[in-house]
């Protein structure tokens, strides 16, 4: 028999209101034990809560939803308590002196529903990206496959796949009968069609993306002016500014959001051939590996000597003094604020391009790499004439697809997701 858990799910008091949860076979009669009666089901009640010595401990809301149809699949009752640090901390003795109780583990109420099979694993996942959000971009990514998106998508690829092995499997087992002697007509066209799917669904934009946020790199030569505008674009004072040429001698980093896209802005030390100072040489070379890894590099040295495919931009247009470039992306001043928004938002529009849509489904690493093992294991079936093979690749398509759900899983690879989950989730 499970333990029966219990942890505070809503936000670290003080707070208005402190939800707290109890999930297991007991929590029937904590319920009961707390309130001094039977309380109604999925019906809010108004409680006294006591102790076991007869102590009120809180006047609350408590909810009693009997199992399986809950969150956990289990017995689940809720005491929406008032969030005093105080209440929140003797309801919980309270509830930790009774027999069968414990305090929860991290993500171990999530763990509970998928292991009950109130959510597969693509949803826990979804609803583990839905606790870090930071931006509406991975908000909505988020909600997606917290909702199901990915879990429908695979279902109907594997629904698909499983025809497919049947109709190989009816081969093999009346090849020696005249009427069954071949795979059907349309069968290399229909696995051609989900192969197709599944590759289309690897070249979307990763998951990542929305937690790392677009990379953009400001490069170019010392006093440029890449720490003012760096200092612009992230809205703070992150870089120290000043017309000593190596002020800025390593990498900084800022992530922000504009317009509700993740971005990560990367202040570089100026790029120059020689320097005799040891500190700033490192500075550059990490300022060049920096180049390599961006999704964009705001040029701000001179024209046509910036990377490939780089923005030139020319730079604190404020100042009489400054460089002047023939064809330039943007003039901006980052002191004035000139043309500053017309840059910001032109980044936003490059920034969608490489990420995905609002709203829309994104693979992550875990998820990418089974749906290209399904892919593979489609692509050889397409390779190949002998039913014995075919069937072998469409085999590997199903077990790719059942562990991305997690239909067929590890212990290991458990722990590691709903570890990211906070107690009370």
């Amino acid at each position: 028999m499970a333990d029966t858990i219990y942890a505070l799910s809503s936000g670290a008091p003080p707070a208005a209101i402190g939800v707290i949860r109890v999930s297991g076979p007991e929590a029937g009669r904590a319920l009961t034990a707390l309130a001094g009666r039977a309380i109604e089901p999925r019906h809010a009640s108004l409680a006294r809560l006591r102790d076991s010595s007869g102590e009120l401990l809180d006047q609350a809301l408590v909810v009693w939803f009997p199992g399986p149809d809950t969150a956990t699949g289990e017995d689940l009752a809720e005491l929406h308590c008032h969030g005093g640090r105080a209440v929140i901390a003797a309801v919980e003795r309270a509830l930790g002196a009774m027999d069968g109780l414990r305090a929860a583990l991290p993500g171990e109420f999530t763990r509970r529903a998928f292991a009950n099979g109130r959510i597969d694993l693509a949803e826990a996942e979804g609803l583990a990206d839905l606790l870090a959000a930071e931006t509406e971009l991975q908000r909505g990514a988020a909600m997606a496959m917290a909702g199901g998106g990915l879990s429908r998508l695979v279902d109907g690829w594997r629904d698909a796949v499983l025809v497919l092995s049947a109709q190989v499997e009816a081969a093999l087992d009346f090849s020696d009968e005249d009427d069954v002697d071949a795979l059907p007509e349309h069968f290399s066209k229909n696995l051609g069609a989900v192969h197709e799917e599944l590759c289309s669904w690897l070249e979307r934009p990763n998951a990542e993306r929305l937690g790392e946020g677009f990379r953009v790199v400001l490069a170019g030569p010392p006093n440029a002016g890449k720490s003012t505008l760096f200092n612009a674009l992230c809205e703070s004072e992150a870089a120290i500014t000043s017309h000593i040429a190596g002020t800025t001698r390593d990498v900084i980093e800022r992530s922000v959001a504009i317009a509700g896209i993740p971005f990560t802005f990367i202040d570089t030390a100026g790029l120059r051939e020689q320097t005799g100072d040891e500190i700033e040489q490192i500075g550059v070379a990490r300022a060049r590996e920096q180049l390599d890894r961006a999704d964009l590099v705001i040029w701000l040295g001179p024209e046509t000597e910036g990377p490939e495919d780089c923005w030139e931009v020319e730079a604190q247009i404020d100042s009489p003094a400054h460089p002047v470039k023939n064809d330039p992306v943007f003039r901006v001043s980052a002191v004035t604020g000139e043309n500053l928004d017309l840059m910001k938002r032109a980044l936003v529009k490059r920034a969608r391009s490489s990420m995905p849509r609002p709203g829309e489904l994104a693979l992550n690493v875990r998820q990418r790499a089974l749906v290209a093992d399904a892919a593979e294991g489609l692509s050889e079936s397409l390779a190949v004439s002998d039913p014995l093979l075919v069937a072998e690749g469409l085999r590997r398509a199903r077990l790719a697809f059942d562990r991305l759900i997690g239909r067929a899983t590890t212990e290991d690879m458990l722990d590691a997701l709903f570890g990211r989950f906070c107690i009370g989730k």
